[in-house]
C-alpha cells in the first residue's frame, strides 16, 4: 500500500462520525481508543443519548440530531425491523443531522465516516481534509458475494456479475433517496457543486484528497476473507473490540446466579425493539423451560422480560458488557448485529442467531457455515420450540462448541485496532 495523504504533524484532531445504535457505535469507540493511545485527539460525533457513554471514555463528544432508539420505536422503525421498506429519517431530520455533523467536524485534521454516515465525505471535501471509511460489514463492490449477503459466495460467472452489479444498484437506490437533501446541503451550506445524477462515483473531477479513500474493515479475515477483486486500498484489520470487562463491577446477585449451576444461556436482542415484547418474553421463557436451561435475559432496547422477577432459573438485567458476560455462558442468543456477533465469536461460545433485518441474516448464515452456530431462526419465524431446539443444539453439540473455541483462538491472535492504526498512519505518511 502506498501513502497518499501526507500530513506533517504527528498529533491529529480526528472526528469520527458514528451514527446508529449503541452496537453500531461501540467498535468505533474501540478504534478511537487506539487512535488516542497513538497520541491523537479524538472527537466522536454521535447521537445525544450516547453522550455519557462517550464522555466516560475521555473522548470529546459532539451531539448529532436523531435518537435512534426513538426512531426504531416509531411506526417507520417497526416497519424496518419487520423487513419492510421504510424511510426511517425524514428529510428535515436528515438536514439537522448534516448540520450537526458539519459543526462537529470544524477544526478536524482527518474525518472518519462509517457505513451509516457516508455523507461525511461531503464535509471532508468542504474542509479540504483527508477522510477514511471505517465499517464493520463489507460494502465494497465485489464479484464474490452480493450486497449485504456476504454469506452467499459464488464463483458462477453470471452470478458473479450480478453480485458486482448489486452494489451499484443499491448505491443508486440509496443515493436517489438522499440526493435532494445532500445536494442542497452541498450547494447551500458547503458551497460546493452538486454531485451528478448517478452519485459521487460518477464525478468527472474528483478532489485529490478524495480520489482514493482508504477503507478499513473491522472484522476478522477468518470470518470474511478479503475478496480477490478488492483493491489494495481496502484493508481487513480484524475486529475492533472495546474492552470493558476490567472496569465492570457486576451485581453480586448476577455473579451468584452464574455460579449456582451449569453455565446459563444469555438471551438479548440489543437495539432491536420488538413490537410485542410481552409475546417475545413468553417465547423466550418457554424455550428455556423446554430446553431445561437457565437464562440471563438482557432486556435492552427490546424490553424483554422487563416485568419478570428473578428466580433460580432466570436472571433479568438491562445490559452487561459482552466481554465480561459471554465467556461465562453456555450459549448466546442474539439478533446477529455485527458487534454482538463479534463479541460472541471472541468469547468462544456458540451463538443462536435470531435475525431481524439488514446484515443480520447474513451473520446468522455465516456463523452457521463456520460451524459455530445452529441454523439461524428469522425473527418472523421464531417460536418457543424452534428456539429451544436451537439452544439445545448450541449447548450440547460438541462439534459446534469446539469450532467456536478454535475460531475464538484465531480472533484473539489478531489485533484489529493496532492494525487499523498502522494503516491509518501509513496513508497519512506518518511513522507508526
Amino acid at each position: 500500500m502506498t501513502p497518499t495523504l501526507p500530513i506533517l504533524q504527528t498529533k491529529l484532531q480526528i472526528t469520527i462520525l458514528a451514527v446508529g445504535s449503541r452496537g453500531d457505535l461501540q467498535p468505533y469507540c474501540a478504534l478511537a481508543v487506539g487512535l488516542q493511545r497513538a497520541g491523537h485527539k479524538v472527537k466522536i460525533a454521535t447521537h445525544k443519548n450516547f453522550a455519557e457513554f462517550v464522555s466516560q471514555m475521555d473522548f470529546e463528544f459532539a451531539p448529532l440530531a436523531v435518537n435512534f432508539q426513538e426512531l426504531l420505536r416509531s411506526p417507520e422503525g417497526q416497519k424496518l425491523l419487520a423487513g419492510q421498506k421504510s424511510k426511517l429519517i425524514s428529510d428535515e431530520l436528515f438536514q439537522d443531522l448534516l448540520s450537526d455533523a458539519r459543526l462537529a467536524c470544524q477544526g478536524s485534521d482527518v474525518i472518519i465516516y462509517t457505513s451509516l454516515s457516508t455523507w461525511g465525505y461531503n464535509i471532508a471535501e468542504e474542509l479540504g481534509v483527508p477522510c477514511f471509511f471505517a465499517g464493520c460489514i463489507p460494502l465494497t463492490p465485489t464479484r464474490t458475494f452480493p450486497f449485504l449477503k456476504f454469506a452467499e459466495v459464488s464463483t458462477n460467472p453470471v452470478e458473479s456479475l450480478l453480485n458486482y452489479a448489486s452494489y451499484f444498484l443499491m448505491e443508486f437506490v440509496l443515493w436517489r433517496r438522499s440526493r435532494k437533501v445532500i445536494n442542497n446541503f452541498r450547494t447551500q451550506t458547503l458551497k460546493l457543486p452538486p454531485l451528478p445524477f448517478l452519485g459521487r462515483r460518477f464525478r468527472r473531477k474528483v478532489p485529490i484528497l478524495l480520489s482514493q479513500i482508504p477503507i478499513l474493515y473491522g472484522f476478522s479475515p477468518s470470518v470474511i476473507p478479503k475478496p480477490v477483486d478488492w483493491p489494495d486500498s481496502v484493508h481487513i484489520t480484524g475486529y475492533w473490540f472495546l474492552d470493558q470487562a476490567k472496569d465492570y463491577q457486576p451485581p453480586q446477585e448476577l455473579v451468584d446466579f452464574i455460579h449456582d449451576g451449569t453455565p446459563p444461556v444469555c438471551i438479548g436482542f440489543g437495539s432491536m425493539i420488538a413490537s410485542q415484547p410481552e409475546l417475545l418474553t413468553e417465547i423466550v421463557l418457554e424455550a428455556l423451560k423446554i430446553s431445561q436451561q437457565r437464562g440471563i435475559l438482557l432486556s435492552g432496547w427490546a424490553g424483554i422480560a422487563s416485568e419478570v422477577k428473578n428466580s433460580d432459573q432466570v436472571f433479568v438485567i438491562d445490559s452487561v458488557p459482552h466481554d465480561w458476560l459471554f465467556p461465562k455462558m453456555g450459549a448466546v442468543v442474539h439478533h446477529g448485529g455485527a458487534s454482538t456477533t463479534a463479541a460472541g465469536l471472541r468469547a468462544g461460545v456458540p451463538s443462536v442467531i435470531v435475525p431481524f433485518f439488514a446484515d443480520q441474516p447474513s451473520w446468522g448464515k455465516k456463523l452457521y457455515q463456520l460451524g459455530v452456530s445452529p441454523s439461524p431462526i428469522p425473527y418472523k419465524d421464531l417460536s418457543s420450540q424452534a428456539l429451544a431446539t436451537a439452544i439445545q443444539e448450541a449447548v450440547n453439540n460438541e462439534t459446534i462448541r469446539s469450532n467456536a473455541i478454535a475460531l475464538s483462538n484465531k480472533i484473539k491472535q489478531e489485533d484489529g485496532i493496532a492494525n487499523a492504526v498502522k494503516v491509518f498512519h501509513h496513508y497519512l505518511g506518518m511513522n507508526t
